[in-house]
C-alpha cells in the first residue's frame, strides 16, 4: 500500500537522537551513529519527529510501504518498559536495540540529594550528594515537553560554570531543573528556537542564567531573553556571573530588555 511515512537522509543525520525521544511509537533508533527507522509497521507517518531534528535530516514521503500497526507498536513498547538502565545492562537484549536511540538521552527525573552509589572496595569518602534532579541536561538532548518542566525553577547554565564554581550544585543548582550549553561553540539558532519551545509549551516558574565572565558567554543571557521574545512570554530572570577563579562576580536580576538591575 502507499502511504506517507519518514525517510531519513543519513548524509544529514548527525545522531543527536532528538527524532528517537520524540518518537511515541518508538520507530526510529540510532544505529552506528545515525538514525533509521526500525519497522514500518511501527511508523504512523504523522510526523511527530519532524520538528526535533535539528539538521533537517527527516522528511514525510508518500511510498509503498507496510501499513502501520497499532497492535505491534503496543507490544513493540511492552518489550522496552524495563526501563533504560536495565536494557543498558543487556537485561531486555532480546528485543534488540533501543527504540528510544541513544540509552544515554532517554528523559528521566532524578532523585536529587540521595548518595552516589560507591563501586566495589572503592573506600568510603565524606562527599556531599548529587542535586542533580534530571537528566538529560544537555541543551540538544533534552526532550520539549519533559514532564521535569513544569513548574519548574529553571537553571541554564555555560558548560564550563560547573567546572568553575565549586559550590555549583548547592548555591545554584538545589531545587531547580538544569540545562547546559555553550553560546560560542554550539549551535545558537538551534537554542533559541528550542528555548522557545520549552518556555512557550511548559508553566516554566522562573529561570536563572549562570555565565562565565568571558565576553562570549553572555551570548548565552541574549539567546534566552530573544527566546523569551519569541514565545511571548514573561519569565522572571536571574543572572549569575562566575569568575575564571570561581568567584561569584554578579548577582542581578534582568529587565525585559535585558538590562540589568542589581539585587
Amino acid at each position: 500500500m502507499i502511504r506517507n511515512i519518514i525517510r531519513i537522509d543519513e548524509e544529514k543525520c548527525d545522531g543527536c537522537g532528538q527524532c528517537a525521544l520524540a518518537c511515541a511509537e518508538g520507530a526510529i533508533e540510532v544505529i552506528d551513529g545515525k538514525a533509521r527507522l526500525v519497522s514500518e509497521t511501527y511508523c504512523d507517518g504523522l510526523g511527530a519527529c519532524l520538528g526535533e531534528c535539528p539538521q533537517g535530516a527527516i522528511t514525510i514521503e508518500g511510498r509503498e510501504a507496510a501499513g502501520f500497526d497499532a497492535e505491534a507498536v503496543t507490544a513493540h513498547l511492552s518489550r522496552l518498559a524495563s526501563g533504560p538502565v536495565e536494557q543498558e545492562r543487556g537485561a531486555a537484549a532480546e528485543a534488540g536495540p533501543l527504540a528510544f536511540g541513544c540509552p544515554g538521552s532517554l528523559s528521566r527525573a532524578l532523585h536529587a540529594g540521595e548518595p552516589v552509589l560507591k563501586s566495589a572496595g572503592e573506600p568510603p569518602a565524606e562527599a556531599a550528594p548529587s542535586l542533580l534532579g534530571n537528566w538529560p541536561v544537555q541543551m540538544r538532548l533534552v526532550p520539549v515537553n519533559a514532564a521535569y518542566f513544569e513548574g519548574a525553577r529553571l537553571l541554564i547554565a555555560a558548560d564550563c560554570v560547573p567546572f568553575a564554581f565549586a559550590d555549583f550544585h548547592r548555591q545554584l543548582l538545589d531545587g531547580r531543573t538544569l540545562l547546559v550549553g555553550c553560546p560560542k561553540l554550539d549551535d545558537a539558532d538551534f537554542y533559541r528556537a528550542k528555548l522557545a519551545q520549552i518556555f512557550g509549551q511548559n508553566d516554566i516558574q522562573s529561570v536563572d542564567i549562570a555565565y562565565m565572565e568571558v565576553p562570549c558567554c553572555f551570548g548565552l543571557v541574549r539567546l534566552v531573553q530573544l527566546a523569551l521574545e519569541d514565545c511571548g512570554k514573561n519569565i522572571p530572570l536571574t543572572l549569575v556571573k562566575i569568575g575564571v577563579r570561581g568567584e561569584v562576580l554578579a548577582h542581578e536580576r534582568a529587565l525585559p530588555l535585558g538590562l540589568p538591575r542589581r539585587e
